[in-house]
């Protein structure tokens, strides 16, 4: 984006133009295109897109017909080792280079608009990672996607990304700021030496199981934690934790018992295979001391893992670990890290993540507007909410609009729906 002010405004975009998403009225290359979480899997009876994937090609194909996008990014998620049945031996006794070779077949159609655009030469593609995709190699991405840019941090399983000559914008996953999903590679480093994976891939497997196996009525009744009182405050943590896990196994149960060995692993250092029982919270004695197998002290390493993760602005345990399933507290974190920062220059953020379609307008630490928005999803279902989302970004110039433009789509059946607007100038 080329950060040049005018007074005169030619050709003003009109907000309520949505006709053509990818069109600025005029002809400079200069439109930044944000998706996220499309969640491409290795095996299509369980991938979370399936039916969208058709619209999906058809949509990169309009972003690589388009004379006026000059950048598609891709911000985390793209492929999904998370969404996998926790029987299921991820890498088939392979490896992760042959894992994404799969997914990439089972996504042929997708995988080759991508390299459309990006053989092209004419769009920069940029990918950032996310948690479904944060232990994914530089190297395993080139291998299906050759000549793509991608945007990782010097911590593994994360990046920020502001477009070329866009240092007001700033592109992240937004997974750092969760607990169960920020990459943690301290809980486990003596069962899996350099794992990253944090507790919601575990979840995430279970989930899946409970899914595919359709089931109401668990097969196995959760013990029960009382508080440790007298264990101060990593127990209190501790207590938490096993709260959140106990409504997680009651809203996803399966018909299998809490101690069967049924989450198998061999992924990022992992070998073994897990049973629920390894990773939600147990007490000997009521009222006595809470433990756990997998991610052991997970509860008193938040701050050390901030600091491996990049996390700016503080974010405090008690409020990370209660909050981890409030969509809401993750976005909120753009204004926190970033608006409110007097440390940081943006006045745009994007998050994928939450996969909740939103665009938020605030003002920053200096009390001027800043805009941020959520690029919701790609996958098939997404209840209650809108999939097909994305936003796009029209930087202000001497040619187009004395404003920049944020404006988020939906792209069911095939048409770019204006789902909010919003501008500002810098």
């Amino acid at each position: 984006m080329s950060i040049l002010i005018s007074c005169n405004n030619i050709n003003p975009i009109d907000p309520d133009d949505s006709d053509n998403p990818f069109s600025n009225g005029g002809s400079e290359r200069n439109m930044i295109v944000v998706i996220s979480d499309i969640h491409l899997g290795a095996d299509i009876s369980y991938a979370e897109t399936k039916a969208n994937l058709t619209h999906l090609v058809k949509f990169l194909d309009q972003i690589k017909s388009s004379n006026n996008v000059k950048e598609l990014v891709i911000a985390g998620d793209l492929l999904d080792e998370w969404f996998v049945p926790a029987t299921t031996n991820t890498y088939q006794g392979k490896d992760q280079a042959d894992f994404v070779r799969r997914i990439a077949v089972t996504n042929k159609g997708v995988i080759d608009a991508f390299n459309r655009i990006i053989k092209d030469r004419k769009i920069i593609v940029t990918y950032v990672p996310g948690n479904h995709d944060l232990t994914i190699t530089a190297a395993n991405i080139t291998s299906i996607l050759p000549g793509i840019n991608q945007a990782r941090d010097a911590a593994l399983g994360l990046g920020t990304y502001s477009p070329g000559g866009c240092p007001i914008i700033a592109i992240e996953h937004g997974h750092r700021y969760n607990f169960f999903c920020a990459p943690d590679p301290i809980s486990n480093k003596d069962i899996a030496p350099g794992s990253i994976l944090p507790p919601g891939y575990f979840f995430t497997r279970i989930a899946v199981l409970s899914f595919l196996q359709d089931c109401h009525t668990p097969g196995d009744t959760m013990p029960t934690v009382t508080p440790n009182q007298s264990g101060g405050a990593s127990q209190q943590l501790a207590y938490v934790y096993w709260n959140i896990w106990k409504k997680l196994i009651k809203q996803y149960p399966v018909v299998n018992k809490l101690k069967d060995k049924i989450i198998v692993t061999n992924i990022d250092g992992f070998t073994d295979t897990y049973s629920i029982s390894d990773l939600v919270p147990y007490q000997l004695t009521p009222g006595g001391f809470i433990d756990v197998t997998l991610f052991k002290g997970v509860q008193d390493t938040w701050n050390e893992r901030q600091l491996l993760n990049q996390v700016t602005v503080n974010i405090p345990i008690s409020e990370v670990i209660s909050n981890s399933a409030n969509t809401v507290e993750m976005d909120n974190q753009a204004k926190t890290q970033y608006f409110m920062n007097p440390n940081s220059n943006k006045r745009i953020v994007i998050f994928g993540h939450s996969h909740t379609p939103i665009m938020v307008a605030s003002n920053n630490y200096k009390g001027e507007k800043s805009i941020y928005a959520n690029t919701g999803t790609w996958i098939d279902d997404n209840p209650g909410l809108t999939t097909m989302n994305f936003v796009v970004i029209t930087p202000q110039n001497a040619n187009v609009s004395s404003q920049t433009y944020v404006k988020l789509y939906n792209f069911e059946d095939e048409k770019a729906t204006l789902m909010a607007v919003d501008s500002l100038r810098y």
